[in-house]
């Protein structure tokens, strides 16, 4: 069976799945969700609630949501897993994961949303309290980000989340100096990283609030 992951390599929740499958040496085919690939933007609507991506096929298994995908690639070959063995270290792990998902690449989502917006309906209230949403995580997470990867351990599911979210994050409101903006850095020069970096580049003119050429 061909593993199939459908999703479009600039949306951050995208990323997460597609740098495990790069640090694990997971085969899989892409499958491109846009208007010129209607035959997966219709297999999205079956796969996920509200078409939204990423989704995974193996087979008759099928999976949406970018961390329980990154949970079954771990099931694939024999590289280190993005989830520790360990319980209390995959519970830190999932818990940092979560994070930055919902404290992190969610506000950022927000402000991105709202320029996506008609002029007329753009909402700076709105903007602000995503904004003020960010700051807080911002210093959360620098007093907890060391010198290694988020979990303290190996890179891993965490990580993989921190890498879009933080990489988009920067773009709309700048992360302070300090360990959290260091780690982002870090986790740009990691391959896995860079390669999705990479992959995404050609669809920068997308986004809405003009994207640095920076990174």
């Amino acid at each position: 069976m061909t593993i199939k992951l459908y999703g479009h390599p600039f949306a951050a929740f995208v990323w997460k799945p597609l740098i495990a499958a790069y640090e694990r040496g997971v085969p899989f085919e892409f499958c491109m969700i846009d208007a010129d690939h209607p035959e997966n933007c219709a297999r999205i609507v079956e796969l996920s609630p509200t078409g939204q991506f990423p989704a995974l096929t193996d087979g008759a298994r099928e999976f949406t949501q970018s961390n329980p995908v990154i949970e079954y690639l771990d099931r694939i070959g024999s590289a280190a897993p993005m989830i520790p063995k360990d319980p209390d270290a995959a519970l830190v792990a999932r818990m940092l994961a979560g994070v930055f998902d919902a404290y992190v690449a969610e506000p950022m989502q927000q402000v991105v949303a709202e320029a996506l917006r008609a002029q007329e309906q753009q909402d700076a209230r709105r903007v602000s309290e995503a904004k003020a949403r960010l700051d807080k995580a911002y210093a959360w997470l620098a007093g907890r980000i060391g010198n290694g990867w988020a979990g303290g351990g190996p890179f891993g599911i965490a990580d993989c989340a921190a890498a879009p979210a933080l990489f988009y994050a920067d773009w709309v409101h700048p992360i302070p100096a300090g360990p959290l903006k260091t780690y982002r850095a870090r986790l740009l020069a990691r391959p896995s990283v860079a390669r999705v970096v990479d992959e995404a580049r050609p669809y920068r003119p997308l986004f809405p609030l003009g994207a640095p050429n920076r990174d």
